[in-house]
């Protein structure tokens, strides 16, 4: 099996707090992680070069011949089989930019040592091969549309879904896949507008209205009556409930009652409290920024809608309303009436009203922990030593600390 080795890429900054706890190639966007991704087109085998403190979690694996590949480019056929062409010691690059590289492993070896790799062939992508990459937290509402497509496509070539029960009324039923195990029963299910894919162990329960492209990840639940609209992807083992709309649920986070959560991103162990409501569009109408943690200020998106992004941990209180463009950090949590600032740090604790604390890191341990088990997942030493490392390295945007 080919040995892939997904690199974080300078772009790692700009895609905090999701990559606080996770390599780029962890990430989802449509229906499988970037890994999942690059492992299926290539039938690799993928491991990691990422940030020391991750690198226990997501260990390396070398072996004599190595394809090493940028983590945030988000793979498609025709690149990948360009890639599947390159000789070894080929690197492609895209406006200058590392792309892959077929590396022996002296090379390879050279590469983490950050030495000069000799002998290179470095080569230009044709600009006839398209190309995406994650740069910035804004992109994936807006890729996500196409990538929940492409990964449809990928994922049920050749097969057959399970019946659909006649008690759901489906329109586009060709566009409609059901692994095994996926229940659903007295539902709408629109697939015109896009695909709709659920996976195995997932329930959508009576009432729900889902409007494609949607992706249901494995053993997901969608509530009684929840609407959603595409593209939005509810990734594995995440409760969705109310209005979700343009959305994506990384992974075993909860949006489970009534409220409305639109064009907004939530990392995985998240939980928005009932009636929880994001703005996703600006009063005036006008430009949305979105807070950058690298350049420590908002940043301009050039959107008109924008919601939340919400980093692993992250916790809301009943009726929270965010406001447009607002990014929560890890093991943040926000309660109380008005809206919270646009920028909540990671590990503050406090609502608008009672002002911010810092959460104390052994409760916030004890609370992932709690939260983790009801997933049947264990919170170990490395999960929290991962944590204390992003703790420290956000207590520069705790203001009240200083």
């Amino acid at each position: 099996m080919l040995n892939a080795i997904l690199f974080d890429s300078d772009a790692r900054n700009q895609l905090l707090p999701l990559t606080a706890t996770r390599p780029m190639g962890e990430l989802r966007l449509g229906i499988l992680t970037l890994r999942e991704k690059w492992e299926r087109h290539l039938r690799a085998s993928v491991s990691y070069i990422t940030q020391e403190y991750l690198q226990e979690k997501f260990p390396i694996h070398v072996e004599a011949e190595n394809l090493v590949l940028n983590g945030g480019v988000i793979p498609n056929e025709a690149l990948c089989r360009r890639i599947e062409q390159m000789d070894m010691n080929e690197a492609l690059l895209h406006n200058g930019e590392l792309v892959a590289a077929w590396l022996d492993e002296a090379r390879f070896e050279a590469l983490i040592e950050d030495e000069e790799v000799r002998e290179l062939d470095g080569k230009n992508l044709d600009k006839s091969i398209p190309f995406k990459q994650l740069n910035r937290l804004w992109e994936f509402t807006q890729f996500n549309d196409q990538a929940i497509r492409e990964d449809f496509n990928l994922l049920t070539q050749g097969r057959r879904s399970e019946p659909i029960s006649a008690t759901n009324t489906v329109l586009g039923a060709a566009q409609v896949f059901l692994e095994k195990g996926a229940k659903i029963e007295c539902c709408i299910l629109n697939a015109t507008t896009g695909p709709i894919y659920i996976a195995e162990g997932a329930e959508v329960m009576e009432g729900s209205v889902l409007r494609g492209p949607v992706a249901i990840g494995a053993n997901a639940i969608v509530k009684m009556g929840t609407r959603i609209y595409g593209p939005t992807t509810i990734g594995p083992g995440c409760r969705a409930g109310g209005e979700i709309a343009r959305s994506i649920l990384l992974a075993n986070s909860n949006k489970a009652h009534d409220g409305y959560l639109g064009d907004s991103v939530l990392g995985e162990w998240c939980n928005m409290g009932a009636d929880t409501n994001t703005s996703n569009l600006k009063n005036n109408y006008s430009e949305v920024k979105l807070w950058d943690y690298e350049a420590g200020r908002f940043a301009n998106t050039g959107l008109q809608f924008c919601g939340l992004v919400m980093g692993d941990h992250a916790k809301c209180g009943i009726n929270t309303m965010f406001n447009t463009g607002t990014v929560v950090g890890v093991s943040a949590n926000v309660f109380g009436s008005g809206y919270p600032r646009n920028f909540v740090p990671d590990f503050a604790w406090g609502s608008v009203e009672s002002g911010y604390r810092t959460y104390r890191f052994s409760d916030a341990c004890e609370t992932a922990e709690r939260v983790m088990a009801r997933r049947e997942v264990a919170f170990n030493e490395l999960e929290k030593a991962i944590l204390y490392h992003v703790y420290d390295r956000t207590a520069k945007y705790r203001s009240w600390e200083k």
